[in-house]
C-alpha cells in the first residue's frame, strides 16, 4: 500500500481528482467516497458551487492515510 500523506500515490490520486473530481479516491479503492464526490460535484456544479466540492476531492485524496 502507499505510505501514506505525502505520498507518491497520493500524489497521483490528488492530480486525478484534479480533473474529475473522485477519480483520486477511485484510485486508491475508495468507491463510495469516489462517488460521493463525484455526485456532489456535478449536482453543486449547477448551482455554481461545485468547485469546492472539487476542491475537497483533491484535498481528500492528497491528505489520505490508509488505516493499518
Amino acid at each position: 500500500m502507499s505510505a501514506g500523506q505525502g505520498s507518491t500515490g497520493n500524489v497521483i490520486a490528488a492530480v486525478c481528482s484534479f480533473f474529475i473530481p473522485g477519480l483520486g479516491q477511485l484510485v486508491q479503492g475508495r468507491l463510495l467516497k469516489a462517488i460521493i464526490m463525484f455526485v456532489l460535484a456535478v449536482a453543486l456544479w449547477f448551482v455554481w458551487m461545485g468547485w469546492i466540492v472539487h476542491l475537497w476531492s483533491i484535498l481528500d485524496a492528497a491528505l489520505y492515510k490508509p488505516k493499518d
